[in-house]
């Protein structure tokens, strides 16, 4: 028997919560722009059902799925900033607490002969 994904079947709880938002956000924009289920699936190429759990929010549904209803209903150009790293903060200040302090002069072969 194949092992289950613990996070597909109890994702820690902001992930959970993100996920319905997200499926509740898409609803409302199919809803909003008069399109049914199925001419949302047939638009990204997928079924019905991939649709209806990606309203859902199920944490299974395919990351593609997500991606291509945001696309289909023409709301992907805030998805282009997320995990931006010139915009991660922890990331820059971790990133510069590592920077070195000081120059040394490498140990390599030098160029003189």
């Amino acid at each position: 028997m194949a092992n289950k994904n613990p996070l597909l079947q109890a994702p820690p709880y902001p992930v959970e919560q993100a996920l319905k938002r997200l499926g509740e956000n898409l609803r409302v924009a199919r809803i909003r722009r008069g399109i049914t289920i199925e001419e949302a699936a047939e638009k990204i190429g997928t079924g019905r059902r991939a649709v209806m759990e990606a309203e859902k929010g199920k944490a299974s549904t395919a990351s593609g799925v997500y991606v291509a209803l945001l696309w289909a209903y023409d709301l992907l150009g805030p998805f282009s900033d997320l995990a931006n790293p010139a915009t991660d903060e922890q990331g820059l200040a971790l990133a510069s607490a590592k920077e070195n302090t000081r120059v040394r002069k490498s140990k390599g072969l030098s160029g003189d002969f």
